[in-house]
């Protein structure tokens, strides 16, 4: 672990970054250039002191989860990251698979959309980033280890108690929607073992996983209209659309009110049931 260097680059990378990069106000009195370190904190879900010690150089070794979840505060580049992690002393996680890291610019487009329900994905259906208005209207879908990180095991599993409730008639739909999905990434990825353990565990536990698999359909999906049962407001008809990065191993899904529908009077309800539960702290989703 470089100890030093670490600290330096923590800092001059908070310093780099303004207050609107991440989604944050600046308000008419700050003097700190950059961000705060309670503002990084907030941002990685960390404590104050830990961020002050980490750039003092005071900090032992800190882990990959911790690592990543700073990268993901300051907006690292993929270069960025991996410079992280080796002067703390850790292997960069892969740029694909199950490990995958949230793209700087994705991390920035959700930002933006500070009104809009919007989820980074990975190609594998792994949920990488949030938004809070994604958080308030999906449920939290980072929390999930192993097999239960992918949508497709859950989905097929009932493992991890889904967050979603989908209308019953739109079931089939979305099994063959998810099938048809994970074997377009398993061709495009032939021969990663991240994918070939993922299909064999669904074989192995899902019958109705399997007999679909047989059937050999195709498609990524692109864009479609959902129903989505939230606990705070109800049913929710929202149009999907898919924004997919070149190499195609990371999903921007944006949810936005259907047209003809009661949703964004539903999604503007949900914004203020958010406050009312977390105050501003919108940013700790990411």
């Amino acid at each position: 672990m470089q100890r030093d260097d670490l600290a330096d680059f923590l800092r001059r990378r908070r310093l780099a970054i303004q207050p609107a990069d991440v989604g944050l106000a600046a308000g008419p009195r700050r003097r700190t250039a950059g961000l705060r370190r309670e503002e990084v904190a907030m941002l990685a879900g960390m404590s104050t002191d830990y961020v002050v010690r980490l750039e003092q150089g005071r900090c032992a070794q800190p882990s990959a989860q911790m690592l990543t979840a700073l990268a993901r505060a300051l907006r690292l580049g993929d270069d960025e990251r991996d410079h992280l992690f080796h002067l703390a002393g850790h292997q960069p996680p892969p740029s694909v698979g199950a490990e995958a890291h949230a793209r700087a610019g994705l991390l920035r487009m959700l930002d933006l959309l500070t009104g809009t329900p919007a989820t980074v994905m990975s190609d594998l259906g792994e949920t990488l980033a949030q938004n809070r208005m994604s958080v308030l209207l999906l449920g939290d879908q980072r929390s999930f280890r192993g097999d239960e990180r992918f949508l497709a095991y859950r989905w097929f599993t009932g493992a991890g108690n889904l967050t979603v409730e989908y209308p019953p008639e739109e079931a089939e739909e979305r099994c063959r929607a998810l099938v048809a999905d994970l074997r377009a990434t398993a061709a495009r990825r032939h021969g990663d073992p991240d994918v070939t353990r993922l299909v064999a565990r669904l074989h192995a536990v899902s019958p109705g996983f399997a007999r679909r698999w047989q059937e050999h359909e195709v498609k990524v999906r692109r864009s479609d209209r959902k129903r989505i049962h939230n606990p705070q407001v109800g049913m929710v008809e929202v149009d999907c659309e898919t924004l997919v990065t070149p190499d195609q191993s990371q999903h921007l899904i944006v949810l936005t009110p259907a047209a003809g529908t009661d949703a964004a009077e539903k999604l503007a309800l949900l914004g203020v049931v958010g406050l009312q539960r977390f105050g501003d702290g919108s940013q700790q989703y990411r």
